[in-house]
């Protein structure tokens, strides 16, 4: 086929692209568009044409009309642009990531006809590369259940209460102290649920001040406030039709909270300096460590938006209140270690294992982690030892029958004394471990040790 047929059939050609294509006038007045470029940006060819191309309000173009400035744009001065990222306003308000394009168009004699434009949808590579990321950060605790390990009665009601609450579309809520792994219920809670094939999007909201945390939720327009030199998508927009993981709600300032209750109400949102309402399909599941009912009883927390983000609680119980869950933790951990490392470290000594069971663990199993990391790198190989762990928990290698407080036992054995205790209190772990001198988890160590049910021996 010659040239000249070829140029017969250039629509039909360049309407076979993916990739967005327009062509503008030295004033920026849209002349040409192609059907990628209507697909991308929500635009009919009728719509764009006749107007400036300043209507996709793109956050990279820089605008020239000013005094002494004989070209609209910058463009016409620099004459290319390659690769250049562009974040567009669809015409629903929503942002879509580009990457473009650009070469100046002359006739035969050098004059500028105008610029040739293609836009290149990138928005399905970034959710690629975030999902990536996240599951990136969640392999090296992949587990039992969803990257969470245990086998505790308490720990089996979790995972039963995730799976039930992930087929529904209520807000969940987590509450646990740091470090129990309440990012990875919510992950669960995404993975086994409706919206598994949407985004995951993550935020901490004790990470941020309120004016960046309202942009960093919500968004912003170019020009918004000092520094808002281009657009940016918010939390929200970023997980439409996917899951909202917003950590340590606990912490959000009144007026933020005020913002979330109304997209809580309303499915809506508004960008930081915009007006124009956005629809927000997305699934909210929050996190903390706080007692949020005693924070509303104080008025720093609204009453209306507790309600609405309580719908369906999972509560994490701590380390120290699932230490049968610890063996677990160790060799789920060590294992991973081991592969990580390459060192052939087979586990704990029994005088390690028994400083692991003394502890109270404030960490929960972050700080197990840690502890384990650390000793992987102290040790060659062979199991581990009080010597290898970090000196927190080294020091707490007291001499057999000394309890971990280092107070002197009663003159009668450990069981009897217990026992005893158990009686005196009702059954009240807390208040016998005060009576012996020891912390509550020595106490509920030693009820296993021995075999001691509470309930019967209450009753008795």
């Amino acid at each position: 086929m010659q040239e000249q047929k070829i140029n017969r059939y250039w629509k039909e050609i360049i309407n076979t692209m993916n990739d967005g294509l327009m062509v503008v006038s030295p004033d920026g007045t849209v002349l040409m568009v192609n059907q990628g470029f209507e697909k991308i940006t929500g635009y009919s060819r009728e719509e764009l044409i006749g107007r400036s191309c300043a209507m996709l309000n793109c956050d990279t173009c820089a605008t020239a009309r000013s005094a002494g400035k004989s070209q609209w744009c910058d463009l016409f001065e620099q004459g290319a642009a390659t690769r250049r990222p562009c974040l567009l306003m669809r015409k629903d308000g929503s942002y879509v990531h580009t990457l473009k394009n650009a070469a100046i168009l002359r006739d035969e004699a050098g004059l500028v006809l105008g610029a040739v434009e293609t836009l290149t949808d990138i928005s399905e590579l970034d959710k690629r590369d975030e999902k990536i990321q996240h599951l990136s950060k969640l392999i090296d605790t992949a587990g039992d259940f969803q990257g969470l390990v245990g086998k505790s009665p308490r720990m089996q009601q979790v995972f039963e209460l995730t799976q039930k609450a992930a087929q529904s579309e209520a807000p969940v809520i987590i509450y646990g102290e740091s470090g129990t792994g309440k990012e990875l219920v919510a992950h669960a809670i995404h993975a086994l649920g409706q919206r598994r094939e949407g985004p995951f999007i993550t935020c901490n909201c004790a990470a941020l001040n309120e004016a960046l945390l309202e942009s960093e939720l919500f968004g912003h327009v170019k020009g918004a406030f000092t520094g808002a030199y281009v657009h940016r998508q918010g939390r929200f927009e970023a997980a439409h039709r996917g899951d909202i993981f917003l950590d340590e709600i606990g912490d959000i300032p009144p007026a933020i909270q005020i913002k979330l209750l109304r997209v809580l109400e309303s499915k809506q949102f508004e960008r930081v300096g915009d007006h124009r309402p956005i629809a927000a399909d997305v699934r909210i599941i929050t996190a903390t460590h706080r007692d949020l009912e005693s924070l509303v009883s104080e008025g720093r927390f609204r009453e209306d938006l507790f309600f609405r983000i309580n719908v369906i609680p999972i509560h994490l119980p701590p380390l120290r209140e699932r230490l049968e869950d610890l063996p677990l933790l160790v060799d789920h951990f060590r294992t991973r270690l081991r592969q990580r490392s390459g060192k052939p470290i087979s586990g704990l000594t029994r005088e390690a294992l028994q400083i692991f069971l003394d502890h109270p663990w404030p960490g929960n199993v972050r700080e197990l982690q840690g502890a384990l990391e650390y000793a992987f790198v102290v040790a060659e190989s062979g199991l581990i030892g009080p010597s290898h762990l970090p000196p927190k928990l080294s020091s707490q290698a007291l001499s057999p029958g000394t309890p971990p407080e280092g107070r002197a036992l009663p003159d009668c054995d450990e069981k009897t004394a217990l026992i005893n205790a158990l009686r005196q209190t009702g059954g009240n772990q807390s208040q016998a471990a005060a009576l012996l001198g020891v912390t509550r988890v020595t106490v509920w160590h030693r009820m296993k040790k021995y075999g001691i049910d509470v309930h019967k021996l209450v009753t008795a």
